[in-house]
């Protein structure tokens, strides 16, 4: 119950906080703050306002963009792993982002040098095709 209600919550928030009326409105209050800085003599007072405003802003957003950003990453790791599941891929890449970084790394390298290889081969093939048609055309004109 709880964490359904702080997921709506969160994704309202998110959703409020990356549109450009809440970047619009958010700027009128730094300039609302900017411009009242006169009439209150610039004191310490005046800038702890703005101080503790942001500061308590910033530390609720880390944590509901963390959150969202957690869903995301594991919806969109789910979808991967399904799609990896019900192709001709290998099923081994499932769950690899629960390796370590090193580990990652060292599957990403094999892939790349696995794709280099595969072009290469694709590269082979089309020049051995060109040539054999371009053999097989010489054939024909004699």
């Amino acid at each position: 119950m709880i964490e359904k209600f702080f997921t709506r919550i969160a994704n309202a928030v998110a959703h409020l906080a990356g549109m450009p009326p809440t970047f619009a409105l958010c700027c009128l209050v730094i300039l609302a703050w900017a411009l009242s800085g006169p009439v209150f003599g610039f004191s310490d007072t005046w800038q702890l306002v703005i101080n503790t405003g942001t500061t308590i802003v910033t530390f609720l957003m880390v944590f509901l963009i963390q959150n969202t950003q957690n869903r995301d990453s594991a919806a969109l790791q789910t979808k991967l792993d399904e799609l990896i599941r019900a192709s001709r891929a290998h099923n081994t890449f499932i769950g690899i982002e629960h390796l370590t970084e090193s580990e990652v790394e060292e599957i990403r390298e094999k892939c790349e040098k696995a794709a280099r290889r595969h072009d290469r081969e694709v590269a082979e093939a089309a020049v051995k095709k060109a040539a054999a048609q371009k053999h097989g055309s010489k054939k024909h004109a004699a």
